[in-house]
């Protein structure tokens, strides 16, 4: 399936890029989640013909653009990979936006096995939370699964339909913050196959708001602890920062080094930062981009 590139409606605006050039996605009509929108960054080195590796991010539409994002920060991310890119520090690459559905962002993006292994009591106390007095912090039932497998079946095969990209795993990295943390490294436990690594910035092991009393953490760390995609084959880059969100989760984080060690992950395969004083915010994590993008696509002399 070859996808079409969108046009904008009259209320809506294109992200602004500084390099590369940016194009928008006919939203799929998928069987599994709700349509969203996507966008596709394109380096300048890239000519149609030669298969460039894809890094597939969610919140896309936090990425490019701070003037049109609800807090007016972005990621900055076609300014930081082709100035990689062109400082010969990682190849050329292709970045695939998800867009997330705002009211649905956090039944998308909680690791829905791990949920499933909860008590029945707390899986109905966590679907009862609210964000705030007004919105629920659930929407619908938690379908990471489904959107995992609108990523695979249906998205991921037209973008490889519709662009020269490399399309074996190692050609193929999920990115994410917060609870895009979790999602990405979710994914490479239940598609091994399809991502050859996942980097999760200020991953939101609690999944909710609190350490306290939450039985959450540890479910998430027992799954990895069982599925994690194989250390011979796979990367995995974790960080956090110590303020605001992101003070709840060194204790996490550390356990979850522990277990990977254990399974086999070394400074090769694994790469594991924590930020003194960094907060849970997209300028945060665009000051700090830069190292899992060596990570995963650096050349072989800068790794």
């Amino acid at each position: 399936m070859i996808i079409s590139l969108a046009s904008c409606a009259e209320d809506e605006v294109l992200p602004k890029v500084t390099h590369g050039r940016l194009e928008r996605l006919t939203p799929i009509k998928s069987e599994y989640v709700s349509d969203r929108t996507v966008d596709v960054w394109l380096p300048d080195q890239y000519d149609g013909n030669t298969a460039l590796p894809v890094l597939y991010m969610h919140d896309g539409q936090m990425l490019f653009d701070a003037s049109i994002t609800w807090n007016n920060q972005s990621w900055e991310v076609d300014s930081i990979v082709q100035t990689l890119i062109d400082r010969n520090e990682i190849e050329p690459l292709i970045v695939v936006g998800i867009h997330n559905v705002s009211s649905e962002r956090h039944s998308n993006y909680f690791p829905q096995e791990p949920f499933e292994r909860l008590s029945q009591s707390v899986q109905d106390s966590l679907l009862q939370l609210y964000r705030n007095s007004e919105t629920p912090l659930f929407s619908k039932p938690i379908n990471s699964n489904n959107y995992l497998s609108y990523l695979t079946q249906e998205l991921i095969p037209a973008i490889d339909a519709t662009y020269a990209t490399k399309q074996e795993a190692s050609g193929r990295v999920l990115a994410g913050s917060s609870m895009g943390g979790l999602i990405s490294w979710y994914a490479t436990t239940k598609y091994p196959e399809t991502f050859g690594g996942a980097a999760c910035l200020s991953t939101h092991w609690p999944g909710v708001f609190s350490n306290d009393h939450n039985p959450v953490p540890a479910a998430f760390i027992e799954y990895l602890s069982e599925n994690a995609p194989s250390a011979d084959t796979h990367k995995l880059y974790f960080d956090h920062g110590t303020a605001t969100l992101d003070s709840l989760y060194p204790i996490h984080q550390k356990r979850v080094d522990r277990l990977l060690a254990l399974s086999g992950y070394d400074s090769i395969n694994y790469l594991s930062r924590v930020f003194e004083g960094e907060n849970h915010t997209e300028r945060a994590w665009s000051k700090r981009l830069h190292l899992p993008l060596t990570f995963f696509f650096g050349k072989s002399e800068q790794r």
